[in-house]
């Protein structure tokens, strides 16, 4: 009697709960998010080099461009979004979530459900990531050209999560001139890279002119120095009064244009 060689047994392809709730999420989120044209990232592994100045300043560039333009704060447990733009309480206890505008931008951070900026915000990965999650599946951004969001430094959970939720146009990586800043920034283009996000480019901002860590950056990651933001002792000033560079100040504002056109289609 000849026995019918069937090979190895066939083993039934079943997908892990985790991985599928990613996927319905993202699609989820891709349905929600299908009135913004375009989602652009400004990151660095590193805090302290500058994600806010070039988020915000970037943010009311492109708005004075004709662009309509939301700017989330994703940097969920240490958000200062809010303090840059001079946003005091008062916000709307609204859910779903909805931006609160202003001067033309649509904005949103966590910094706008406590009350009071000096309270930390002491969450787990997995609260932070929920959070992550309702500013896009449960937040009516509206139509918008751009949303510029802010990431948290590192590379783990909530920049991780931005990435696997969304389909990003590219990130906007930002460095200061030290080799430390350029190496962190240098980790987080890299997990961008291996978690297929494009890199549109790098800003060097506290820069004496001369770019170091920007050039850095761009020569291991292959992109694009954007742009040299100088040291400026106005950044600080009007951040501090909650009043935004490019909307006052002629030379801030023309190398933010420069930035801008380079990312724009």
């Amino acid at each position: 009697m000849a026995i019918e060689n069937t090979g190895s047994p066939q083993i039934p392809k079943v997908m892990h709960p985790s991985i599928l709730r990613v996927i319905e999420q993202k699609k989820a989120i891709r349905e929600k998010l299908s009135n913004i044209k375009h989602k652009i990232g400004v990151y660095s592994a590193k805090g302290g080099v500058g994600k806010t100045t070039v988020s915000v300043n970037l943010a009311y560039t492109l708005k004075s461009q004709g662009f309509r333009v939301g700017l989330l704060d994703a940097d969920v447990d240490c958000p200062n979004l809010t303090m840059f733009l001079g946003m005091g309480g008062g916000f709307p206890d609204e859910y779903p979530l909805k931006p609160v505008e202003k001067n033309g931008v649509r904005v949103l951070s966590t910094a706008m459900f406590v009350d009071d900026e000096k309270k930390p915000i002491i969450w787990r990965g997995p609260m932070i990531g929920k959070m992550i999650g309702e500013f896009f599946e449960n937040t009516d951004w509206g139509d918008l050209d751009y949303l510029i969001i802010e990431l948290s430094p590192g590379t783990s959970d909530a920049p991780l999560s931005i990435i696997q939720l969304l389909d990003l146009d590219g990130f906007v990586l930002v460095t200061t001139p030290q080799r430390i800043a350029a190496i962190n920034t240098i980790r987080s283009g890299m997990m961008a890279r291996r978690l297929g996000v494009a890199i549109l480019g790098v800003v060097e901002t506290m820069s004496d002119g001369a770019p170091r860590g920007g050039k850095e950056v761009a020569d291991v990651m292959r992109c694009e120095l954007l742009g040299t933001i100088k040291n400026n002792e106005k950044f600080g000033e009007m951040s501090d009064r909650g009043v935004v560079p490019v909307e006052v100040d002629s030379e801030i504002r023309e190398e933010f244009i420069r930035i801008a056109k380079k990312i724009t289609p």
